[in-house]
């Protein structure tokens, strides 16, 4: 009917939306693929010495079975001594030097030896601090040795004719002294000169320290202080003990032109030996005071030792001890003490270790003063 109204739409019909598609722009291109990572392999930045620590290692405990070793040989050869007729037995002091020495080399060898092996950071300082000592003191002994023991040999040799008419000739003797004396030089330069430069190679490579900063993470002692004041902190603590121990066997103190013996050269060698355990301590601290109570000192006793030596006599003083006239008469016989030898080479290692002194200045830097602001004036 034309009347007929259209129909309306439901209220509570719900209408149905449908979402217009979303075009990407054309100036969006489509996201790459992610590239795949792979994980590259971490190359050190040092090489591993391990191998290396451990065998070093292995040798110094061998150094230091052998310096055992000799503590017997020590004792066996006081026994024997004491049996041959003469007297020429040497006083119990020197005897009980020996076996403290040996013991104290010993002691320190097997120790370094194992903390090698064991790849700690102390051992590896001390090591090469050592090395350097040896080093040096291995070197002027060599020199002194290739000088005296020829003299020392002839003598022997020239003595021994005189008192036998069955002595070889002097050709002979003379050949066979010039073999033995350049065996004994090599086998003496050997241990003295080339075992502590191979040390000092090996242990100061940049290497071997990372290997131990490594396999050892803990902050030791010897970190503390620079190497160089390391080493001669160590030198002043070895020095005390051997002043010490010489001391109480031996006192005889060279002071300004005379030796003291006896109570009063023990009590020069225990005031000295306090003042360089002092000094050990000072120094690996990096105090300035000690440094300058250093180079004060060590000039005093080079002065003290030279005076001495070209003064006094010291077979004289020898016999002060208590030494024999047998005993005095060998030692006078020897071109090490006759001369004084072994007397100056200690005067040459002093200057060397002064010389030394004044180069480890750089590490002892005076604190500057703090700066005071000056006040305002005030007015009226």
């Amino acid at each position: 009917m034309e009347n007929e109204l259209p129909p309306q739409p439901d209220p509570e019909a719900q209408p149905t939306y449908e979402p217009a598609p979303v075009l990407a722009p054309a100036s969006v291109a489509a996201p790459l693929a992610a590239p795949v990572a792979f994980a590259a392999p971490l190359v050190p930045e040092y090489r591993d010495r391990g191998t290396g620590l451990v065998i070093f290692g292995v040798v110094q405990i061998i150094l230091g079975l052998l310096a055992a070793l000799m503590v017997p040989f020590v004792v066996l050869g006081a026994f024997m001594a004491r049996l041959a007729p003469g007297g020429g037995a040497l006083r119990p002091g020197h005897y009980f030097s020996a076996i403290a020495t040996y013991t104290f080399v010993a002691a320190a060898m097997l120790t370094l030896g194992i903390g090698s092996v064991q790849k700690k950071r102390w051992a590896r300082a001390l090591t090469l601090v050592t090395s350097w000592y040896w080093l040096i003191v291995g070197v002027l002994a060599t020199v002194l040795l290739t000088a005296v023991l020829p003299v020392a040999m002839r003598g022997a040799l020239e003595q021994a004719q005189r008192n036998s008419s069955d002595a070889p000739s002097a050709d002979l003797s003379t050949g066979v002294m010039a073999v033995v004396i350049t065996l004994m030089i090599v086998f003496i330069a050997f241990f003295l000169v080339v075992v502590p430069i191979a040390f000092i190679v090996f242990y100061g490579r940049k290497d071997v320290a990372e290997t131990c900063r490594h396999r050892d993470p803990v902050e030791r002692w010897t970190d503390r202080a620079p190497l160089p004041v390391l080493g001669a902190s160590v030198i002043f603590f070895t020095g005390a003990v051997y002043l010490l121990l010489v001391g109480l066997t031996t006192p005889l103190f060279p002071f300004f032109g005379h030796y003291l013996s006896g109570i009063p050269g023990a009590a020069c060698f225990v005031i000295v030996a306090a003042v360089d355990l002092y000094l050990a301590v000072a120094l690996f601290r990096l105090q300035s005071l000690g440094w300058w109570i250093a180079i004060l000192a060590v000039p005093l006793r080079v002065a003290s030792m030279a005076i001495t030596y070209a003064k006094a006599d010291l077979m004289q003083a020898y016999s002060r001890i208590g030494m024999s006239d047998a005993q005095v008469q060998v030692l006078g016989s020897s071109p090490i003490f006759r001369g004084s030898a072994i007397l100056w080479w200690s005067l040459i290692w002093m200057v060397l270790f002064f010389g030394y002194l004044v180069w480890l200045k750089r590490y002892f830097k005076t604190p500057a003063a703090p700066q005071v602001e000056a006040l305002p004036a005030q007015a009226g």
